[in-house]
């Protein structure tokens, strides 16, 4: 990976609904539940002007077809959540950025962003780990974009 295809990001620290899947398609199990709560508050319509943001929790392991994902919306301190959505506040940090052009490349591209990270002057951040969908959900899985977010400190 070039350094000219990283960017360093600071990220704010963020109060974030959280919504959690773990199965063997844990991804689409956290976005229905995200969906479902939109829906729910009435934010539906903001779905693709959200921030979105996912990780693996727990990562995949060896001979088990079920891991962990969860998801962060941003809401505003003040924003009424309902009771069946945790939150969590996010103490933000700096993070080298890649862009993700596709699920099929995307373990190949964390593999990329982390070995620019070790050729790096930056030191390994331990702060989560995100990925920032970027297309709208309605265009499907195999035209997901995303931002990926390995973190660092100076």
């Amino acid at each position: 990976m070039n350094p000219s295809d990283v960017r360093i990001v600071k990220l704010e620290p963020m109060r974030v609904a959280v919504f959690y899947g773990y199965s063997d398609t844990p991804e689409n199990d956290a976005h229905q539940q995200c969906i479902a709560w939109l829906k729910e508050m009435g934010l539906f319509d903001q779905l693709n002007s959200q921030r979105h943001f996912g990780f693996n929790n727990p990562d995949p392991t060896p001979g088990s077809p079920n891991y962990g994902y969860e998801i962060w919306i941003p809401v505003n301190p003040d924003q009424e959540i309902g009771k069946n959505v945790k939150t969590k506040e996010f103490s933000g940090g700096l993070y080298g950025v890649t862009s993700c052009e596709s699920l099929s490349t995307i373990g190949k591209d964390w593999k990329r962003l982390i070995a620019w990270r070790e050729a790096s002057q930056y030191n390994p951040g331990s702060h989560q780990c995100l990925e920032e969908l970027l297309t709208k959900y309605e265009e499907g899985e195999e035209d997901y974009r995303f931002d990926l977010y390995i973190p660092i400190v100076e």
